[in-house]
């Protein structure tokens, strides 16, 4: 998708009204429990590790370095994939926020966060899953694996498992800090980049599972991992 395709689009969905009535409908969204801090930036409590490689552990991976970040060693010679996974696999109706950079001195490369976990190998070492794309300069896109759902101008947004996002112009140089804000309601998954609006899908074909972080191919970092559950 090239950038004027992109600006058509936001351009299109804002005469539509869609932003507006998502943002303002998740601005009324209140949580009914108390936020889940799923990294507690300490150690891995909560989280299990998966790869292609065996023999290979959690700890060879990802680590955690000082303010809590958590470190994934993902440009690896042996072309290890893979990902760490919440021990929890029932969460549903939520806004996911988090933060993410590539470290100085790399050149980006791919990652993602998963949602709406189930089954594990539904894609070589993936689990079925909602990618929520972290490669960079396409954080945004939505990819299926095992799954489906539908998007606005699917004719031009959607090439195989890829559903291309509004804009890729809303990530910050590296390395500084890249915000998410992931709300998935029912079944329906709306997703900001750094407060940018930058994809909405519907009609999913599973709105319930565990959350994972990808290990695929770069060294990426996060903190900051917070779940909060949803009530109109």
């Amino acid at each position: 998708m090239t950038a004027r395709q992109s600006d058509t689009f936001a351009m299109r969905y804002s005469w539509l009204g869609i932003p507006l009535a998502i943002a303002l409908c998740a601005s009324t969204i209140a949580a009914d429990k108390e936020p889940v801090v799923l990294f507690n930036g300490k150690d891995f409590t909560g989280w299990t590790a998966t790869v292609n490689i065996p023999g290979v552990k959690l700890q060879d991976v990802w680590s955690v370095a000082p303010g809590g970040i958590l470190v994934c060693k993902g440009n690896r010679p042996d072309k290890l994939r893979g990902y760490i996974r919440t021990d929890r696999d029932d969460f549903e109706n939520y806004t996911l926020t988090l933060q993410w950079r590539f470290p100085a001195g790399t050149p980006g490369g791919n990652s993602g966060v998963l949602l709406h976990t189930t089954d594990s190998g539904a894609l070589n070492v993936w689990p079925r899953s909602f990618e929520a794309q972290l490669n960079h300069q396409n954080a945004g896109d939505i990819w299926v694996i095992g799954t489906t759902c539908e998007i606005e101008d699917a004719d031009k947004r959607v090439v195989g498992r890829r559903h291309y996002n509004l804009t890729d112009n809303s990530e910050r140089p590296i390395p500084e800090w890249n915000e998410y804000k992931i709300l998935c309601d029912r079944d329906q998954i709306t997703i900001w980049v750094n407060g940018d609006l930058v994809n909405h899908v519907t009609k999913c074909s599973q709105t319930k599972g565990a959350i994972c972080l990808q290990a695929e191919g770069a060294d990426i970092e996060f903190r900051n991992i917070v779940l909060t559950p949803l009530t109109k």
